[in-house]
């Protein structure tokens, strides 16, 4: 008997008024439903996504936190959403436009075929990346590379993934995870740790199409650095489990 696999898209938005009318045009051209959380935007984009989901009917459901309670708290809050109504796998990604939604059946067709893994997108970058996020997000992967005692997670930060909804959802009853922008390299370390498996799959991106990042540059560094500092803690009591994990047989 073939296991129901019944997807959806979700996106966090948080004041992207000017580029989330494109992507959900860009989504809705593929046939899975789209699942907005508005993270307490302002009165300019909650109308915006007001009207995106009144003109779309039941392909786009509309979710909104009074006040904005950072990325990780709006991805929590669509994964408790779409398991409630019976979704078993949520597509993540970005409200500004910096990925690409054409790669949305690979994703899904890569989901059905590993139901129980994540499937992480690989960012392939233009040239309008800035230099110093580039640099940035490699010390960050030799950091979870050393969480993980693996190089199974190419890229912990890239917004683009589909998770399994049972298994990030028993996540979060357990543990605590970070609300902001720690939580896409987190989320997936623990994962990793309780024995989920990763599918890595390269995709284009590009920085944002509407100009404007919510990637606050002091207070969301010393957030990551803290959750990594954790994570090394982490890893430690769990280093036995993890180097029996590269092991041990097939």
């Amino acid at each position: 008997m073939t296991a129901v696999f019944r997807p959806i898209v979700l996106v966090p938005v948080f004041d992207h008024e000017h580029a989330i009318g494109a992507m959900v045009e860009a989504i809705l051209r593929h046939p899975w439903p789209c699942l907005l959380v508005d993270d307490g935007s302002g009165p300019a984009c909650s109308q915006v996504l007001r009207d995106l989901a009144d003109a779309h009917g039941e392909r786009v459901i509309l979710i909104r936190l009074p006040q904005n309670r950072g990325k990780g708290a709006a991805m929590m809050a669509g994964f408790q959403e779409a398991a409630k109504l019976g979704y078993t796998h949520a597509l993540q990604i970005d409200a500004d436009g910096q990925h690409n939604a054409d790669d949305i059946a690979c994703f899904f067709t890569l989901a059905r075929e590993n139901p129980t893994a994540v499937i992480a997108g690989c960012p392939v970058y233009d040239q309008t990346v800035p230099r110093h996020r580039f640099y940035f997000r490699y010390l960050t992967h030799i950091l979870v590379w050393i969480n993980t005692l693996s190089f199974e997670i190419r890229d912990s930060m890239c917004g683009l993934r589909v998770y399994p909804l049972d298994a990030v959802t028993a996540l979060m009853q357990d543990v605590r995870l970070g609300h902001h922008m720690e939580f896409d390299t987190e989320v997936i370390v623990r994962l990793y740790w309780r024995g989920v498996s990763v599918v890595n799959v390269p995709t284009r991106v590009t920085y944002p199409s509407d100009g404007v990042s919510h990637f606050r540059l002091i207070q969301d560094n010393l957030l990551m650095t803290g959750m990594l500092t954790r994570l090394f803690f982490g890893m430690l009591w769990r280093m036995p489990r993890l180097l029996w994990r590269k092991v041990r047989p097939a």
